[in-house]
This record gives C-alpha cells, sequence and structure tokens, in this order.
C-alpha cells in the first residue's frame, strides 16, 4: 500500500485551494483524488449565463493570479478552465476517475483510503473537499410528486430556450434564483416564489466592489461566522438583474403551500397552472466515504470546528458554508480556510512524523489592495462551533 502524507479528496475549487497551499504550511507533495474526469469541479455544469458576484482579483487561488481584467466578473467557463490551468501547474499528484469510497482511521494515526478502482493509499492527514456543489437540495413539499409539469434543480438548468413562452416558477432568492430568472425573463412568463423577499445587495459602495470593502474591513476573515449564517439571504446586483428583472416583468411571491398535478397552490388559496418549476434552493453537504466513522453526527454532518474534525485527529475540511468566516466555500475563501485547516493539522501530526517541511510556514499568499488594516484580536479560533445549518435559508449560493 502506497503511503502519502496528506491526501485531499476531490479536485474542484476547494480540492485545488488546498492543493496550492499546501507547500505553503509545510506539507510534502500531495495526492488528490477527484472521482469524475475534470479538474474543474462543478464550474462545467452550471447554467450558461452563471458569472462571478466576485472581480477576478479577489477569486484567484494563491500564486495563480487570475488572467484578463482583474475587475471583471469571471463566466463559468472562464472558471473552469482558470482552474483547469491551475491544476497543471499544482506541485501534485492529481487523479481523476478516483472515486473514494472509504476513508478509515486506523491505528498509529493514520488514515486507509480506498477508491471504487480498488485502489488503497495509507495517508497521514485527509482533507475532504468534495461534494459541496454535488448533492442539489429540494424541500419535499406536499403534491410535488404527482406535479406532471417539468421540475429541475438549478444544477440541471442550462439555458432558456427549452422554456419559451412557457409559464416558470423559479424558487429561491438567493444568487441562483436571481440570475436564472433574469436569464428566463426575455422568453418565459416568470415568478420568484420564496418564503423571504430578495435582499438587495449593492455591489459597489463609494465607487469600489463591495469585495474590496469586505477585504478591507476584514469582514472575510472576521470571526463572525455564527452571526452571518442567521443573517437572511442577500443578492449583490450593480443594477443589471434588478433592471432585468423589471424589463422581463419578473414578479416575486409569497411560497406555494402545494403542489397540484397541473401546478400550485399559492400561500393565499389561488391555484394557478403552471409548466415548470426550477429549484433554486441551495446544495447539503455529503461525505459518504465517511459513513462508519466518528466523523459524522447522527444526521451525517461533520463533526468539525472551523474546518478541523473534533473526533477524529488528523482529518480535516475545505468547503464548508461559512466554515470560517463570510466567504467560505467560495473561490475567494477556500484558499485561506485551506491555509488554516493544513496549519492545524500539521501542528496537530505526532511530534517526530510530523511531515517535512517543504517551505517556511510563514510564506504568505498573494495580497491584493487594499493591504489589510490590523483588528485587534479578529482570530478565527476565537469562535465557538456554530450548531445551527444554514440548509433552511433557500438559494443561498457561495461558489463566487
Amino acid at each position: 500500500m502506497e503511503h502519502v502524507d496528506l491526501l485531499v479528496i476531490g479536485a474542484g475549487q476547494s480540492g485545488l485551494s488546498t492543493a496550492a497551499v499546501a507547500a505553503r504550511t509545510g506539507w510534502s507533495r500531495p495526492l488528490v483524488l477527484e472521482a469524475g474526469g475534470d479538474t474543474a469541479g462543478a464550474w462545467p455544469s452550471y447554467y450558461d449565463s452563471l458569472t462571478l458576484f466576485s472581480p477576478a482579483r479577489y477569486s484567484a487561488l494563491p500564486g495563480h493570479p487570475f488572467p484578463g481584467d482583474p475587475d471583471r466578473y469571471p463566466t463559468r467557463d472562464e472558471v473552469a478552465d482558470y482552474l483547469r490551468t491551475v491544476a497543471k501547474s499544482l506541485d501534485a499528484d492529481i487523479r481523476t476517475h478516483a472515486p473514494v469510497t472509504a476513508v478509515r482511521p486506523t491505528s498509529g494515526d493514520a488514515f486507509t483510503v480506498e477508491t471504487g478502482n480498488g485502489e488503497q493509499w495509507s495517508a497521514r492527514a485527509v482533507v475532504a473537499a468534495s461534494g459541496a456543489f454535488t448533492h442539489p437540495h429540494s424541500p419535499d413539499l406536499p403534491g410535488r410528486r404527482s406535479y406532471a409539469g417539468r421540475q429541475l434543480h438549478s444544477a440541471d438548468y442550462r439555458s432558456p430556450v427549452d422554456f419559451e413562452g412557457a409559464r416558470v416558477l423559479v424558487v429561491g432568492a438567493g444568487n441562483s434564483a436571481i440570475q436564472i430568472a433574469a436569464d428566463l425573463a426575455p422568453l418565459a412568463r416568470v415568478t420568484l416564489a420564496s418564503r423571504a423577499p430578495v435582499r438587495w445587495m449593492a455591489q459597489r459602495v463609494l465607487g469600489r466592489d463591495i469585495h474590496w470593502w469586505t477585504r478591507y474591513t476584514g469582514l472575510d476573515i472576521a470571526p463572525i461566522r455564527r452571526q452571518l449564517a442567521r443573517l437572511p439571504v442577500s443578492v449583490l446586483d450593480d443594477g443589471t438583474y434588478r433592471n432585468a428583472l423589471e424589463k422581463g416583468g419578473v414578479d416575486r411571491r409569497e411560497m406555494f403551500n402545494a403542489l397540484t398535478e397541473e401546478g400550485v397552490i399559492w400561500a393565499d388559496g389561488t391555484r394557478e397552472t403552471v409548466d415548470a418549476v426550477i429549484w433554486a434552493t441551495g446544495y447539503r453537504h455529503r461525505y459518504p466515504y465517511l459513513t462508519g466513522t466518528p466523523a459524522l453526527d447522527d444526521r451525517h454532518r461533520p463533526l468539525q470546528r472551523l474546518g478541523v474534525s473534533t473526533t477524529v485527529p488528523g482529518l480535516g475540511y475545505v468547503g464548508i458554508e461559512f466554515q470560517r468566516g463570510f466567504a467560505s466555500n467560495s473561490l475567494r475563501g477556500a484558499a485561506r480556510d485551506a491555509k488554516y485547516v493544513l496549519t492545524r493539522l500539521r501542528r496537530a501530526a505526532p511530534r517526530g512524523r510530523r511531515p517535512p517541511s517543504a517551505t517556511s510556514p510563514a510564506d504568505q499568499e498573494p495580497s491584493h489592495e487594499p493591504p489589510q488594516r490590523p483588528r485587534g484580536r479578529h482570530r478565527s479560533d476565537d469562535v465557538p462551533p456554530r450548531r445551527r445549518g444554514t440548509d433552511h435559508l433557500p438559494g443561498r449560493d457561495r461558489r463566487g
């Protein structure tokens, strides 16, 4: 059985971010196992019109600047191509078509990792960086199984062409719901259905993108993840999407109570025939390869604090929503979380069996303007563990 010091599960944005900072945190060349055949994560499967809500300059991995205008908002295909390019340049052993089926803690502070191909590895540390956008979630409302119209999750939506002239409900109030509704508006009759109204947030404030301000004020890394998780979903917009919805006649209604064979029953009791329902209701993280280990609770959620397992030494996570702060589970935040997790895992390695340091742990990721101001004790490890999930918030999307 081959032995590696660090094994990363997943070669999407979280896995590549982890591999990118491995050497900076003292780990030797990591092994990255990807179930699919691509190193772009779920990005190639998203809808055609998807763009990041954060500028390119804030969406790059350490040491790998995004090509082109740093102030533009990259498209789906640009992000996928960027991740593929990064994967080729990393000092990491990345293996595709290697679906991890089991991670088993063993004696001697190590893990045995198995794939569906029958391969096995022994690893000193394992980082689970998969599953953030591969398990779509949608509510099981009354009548849903009897509805004869078209139903699909936003994960399966591609373009408005197939919905021309149709009556479509888009369920959700987050970024994906708004982008899809705006995309459909010129060709279909669209209504947004959500439990809470859409809350708009200005993309630019005082002439600068909001991400400049979150970095300048420290909100990106501030230890307020529990408070952030309780906030309602907000949609960043410079006016483009709001205008598109108004121009296309898209309205918003309180969430319907049930579905019928022909359509829906609204909260006021009225019935309406609809042709299609698109569920932009987010995703739920899944770690099937950890089933049967002490890593998960009885609801299959990871027992972790700030991305470090509290029950299995040597196990970490990258890509969990609000894992450490506002930018977790996004391109701009995954590398910071990975750096923290890998540093903690390395410090916790048994004395005399720590991985060799490839570079100085003091190496820092490239900084973006503006420089950080001192903020006192804004330390993520001062935050108590979050006990309340965010799956109840429809449409929450942390990709960009």
